[in-house]
């Protein structure tokens, strides 16, 4: 998706626009009050005083054709330099310009940009004619707050989106209308797996019985794929002690992000937003030997971050969250061989959710060299952890590029960049080498020669947050989840609840002894109703159990979203669903 903010073309043909809104908001409404019209991510918007007037998707409609009549207008869009004084004068009669006037000093530069008829307080630039932005489109409308304070009034926003071609245009407005149909907070609400509540709080979702088996399968899947791997498991608290964070650096880097402290007796504690320093910790309780190493400590375990209000979003961006999350404790000499076991983790994982990870971008971070106060300093080790990295990318045969002077402080990062079926890379899977950490926690091992040595730390995640995960995985599949995934794996259906129900519950009993989440639908509705419901809850597998079955002591079934139906033993059907469920297909 495009980012209209950051494009230099569309931001100027998007910021004339919001004035081509603003025109026609005034010839329609006299008597508004204009305050600002800004340029954002996702197009433009502009926010506007209409009284006591709330808008309509009726009024939309009107301000849309009324800015077409502008745009064919053609008018010259002039800019115009004026005085404190004469910006005061010219915005007399709207309060909201002439706040913006006088937060302005007095030897700056004010610029007004008319277009006709009307004429607006506006830094620029612009495009030279209003028939340059006949392309585009208000995709919709809300309250804002004055300056974002609920204190003050309550405007009427309106945002819009301008393309140079009729045809960028309609291909936009089908990828907001594709974005809309995958948007993971639509599918959760048709699917039932989560809930939020302004009781509970903002970004702190509620787990509902489908999502939490989704949840479940997620966690348990993970913790049995790292033990395979060589991974440990432990447990640690939810918070920690206030020492603890200072110890590790991010009460002084990260406070911002985190949830106040609370006061215990005479600690202070906090919730806490990672896990790393509970896992250092771990590591230093006892002695440890190079021949110990690499130690693999993972936990799938609760994180909480205060984020603002305005950035929460769904799963996709809570508050609290659930992070599948390890770390690595090695020696130098190990960096390379760990790094190729994290990567083939990840390319294993993500082939069972049938994504290709070695096909997305990989964005290697580098120190910049030159740069000698913004990173820790050893030369050997950058340069170790760097060679090493690059060797693995390398024989791995990915594609990747390197971004210097874009590693953190304390080591280099590799970035896994997935391009999702709507909008802009993200970036899922993250491996981060970590020189500093061990140091501020005094952690070592013995080496070879019997001396103490710091290890490096790999800090990695797989799935990242399992919310973030299956926000991502909703909205890849449309709320069509893998069999082995899926909170309901398969639907039973009773042709006639009087002579098939008890070999519908027969069939359900089995099933549901072997393991496989089973629901049976003994409703007195009609077939086909209950057939459509199936669909609609985008159940994998629909079992249809009638006379025939019965009898012959079969299955049929329907896989989602097709018409055939498939007819088999009971125990070739076991075979089929099995091979679905470790087969991961």
């Amino acid at each position: 998706m495009v980012n209209f903010k950051e494009n230099e073309k569309l931001n100027t043909l998007n910021h004339s626009c919001a004035h081509l809104l603003a025109q026609a908001v005034m010839h329609i409404y006299p008597d508004a009050k204009l305050w600002v019209g800004p340029v954002v991510e996702e197009g433009f918007y502009y926010d506007i005083d209409l009284g006591n007037k709330t808008l309509t998707d009726e009024d939309i409609k009107k301000i849309e054709s009324e800015m077409k009549k502008c745009a064919k207008s053609d008018k010259r869009i002039v800019r115009k330099e004026i005085s404190k004084e004469e910006a005061l004068d010219l915005f007399k009669n709207n309060p909201y310009k002439i706040d913006l006037i006088n937060e302005m000093d007095d030897d700056e530069v004010i610029s007004i940009y008319s277009q006709g008829d009307f004429t607006d307080l506006c830094r620029g630039p612009h495009v030279e004619t209003t028939k340059l932005l006949k392309n585009f489109k208000l995709i919709k409308f809300s309250g804002a707050y004055y300056k974002g304070d609920s204190n003050n009034k309550m405007l009427q926003r309106i945002y819009g989106v301008c393309f140079p071609t009729k045809e960028e245009l309609e291909t936009h407005l089908n990828e907001l209308e594709e974005a809309k149909e995958r948007d993971h907070r639509k599918i959760a609400k048709d699917l039932e797996i989560y809930m939020l509540s302004d009781l509970v709080g903002k970004g702190l979702p509620l787990w509902l019985p489908n999502g939490y088996t989704i949840f479940r399968t997620l966690q348990n899947y993970i913790t049995d794929k790292e033990i395979k791997h060589g991974y440990k498991h432990v447990h640690t608290p939810d918070l920690g002690n206030v020492e603890l964070y200072k110890t590790s650096g991010h009460w002084d880097h990260y406070q911002e992000d985190m949830f106040p402290s609370m006061k215990l007796d005479d600690e202070e504690y906090v919730l806490r937003p990672m896990n790393c320093p509970h896992h250092m910790v771990i590591y230093s309780h006892k002695l440890h030997s190079y021949k110990d190493l690499p130690l693999r400590i993972a936990e799938v375990a609760n994180d909480f971050r205060y984020e603002a209000a305005g950035a929460v979003k769904g799963i996709e961006r809570p508050r609290a969250f659930t992070q599948n999350d390890s770390h690595i404790f090695c020696t130098k000499d190990q960096i390379e061989s760990e790094f190729k076991g994290v990567l083939d983790l990840i390319i294993e994982v993500f082939n069972d959710f049938n994504i290709d990870i070695t096909k997305q971008n990989f964005r290697l971070s580098l120190r910049d060299k030159n740069d000698t106060v913004k990173y820790y300093k050893d030369d050997d080790m950058w340069d170790t952890a760097e060679s090493a990295l690059r060797n693995v990318l390398d024989k791995l045969g990915v594609k990747y590029f390197e971004a210097e002077g874009e590693a953190a402080f304390y080591g280099p990062k590799l970035d896994i960049l997935i391009k999702p079926a709507v909008g802009n890379e993200v970036a899922v899977p993250t491996i981060q080498l970590d020189f500093l950490l061990p140091k501020r926690f005094d952690l070592t091992y013995i080496n070879k020669n019997g001396e103490k040595e710091t290890p490096i730390v790999i800090h990695r995640a797989v799935l990242g947050s399992i919310e973030r995960f299956l926000a991502f995985l909703l909205e890849e599949t449309k709320g069509v989840l893998p069999f082995w995934v899926s909170a309901n794996q398969i639907n039973i259906i009773p042709v006639n609840n009087e002579f098939h129900l008890e070999y519908a519950s027969k069939v359900l009993n089995e099933l549901k002894d072997l393991g496989y989440r089973v629901v049976l639908d003994d409703r007195d509705e009609k077939l086909s109703y209950k057939m459509r419901e199936s669909q609609t809850k985008k159940i994998p597998i629909t079992l249809i159990l009638g006379d025939k079955e019965k009898e012959a002591e079969e299955i049929s079934y329907r896989l989602y979203g097709q018409k055939e139906t498939t007819t088999l033993k009971m125990s070739d059907f076991i075979k089929y669903i099995t091979d679905l469920e470790n087969n991961k297909r």
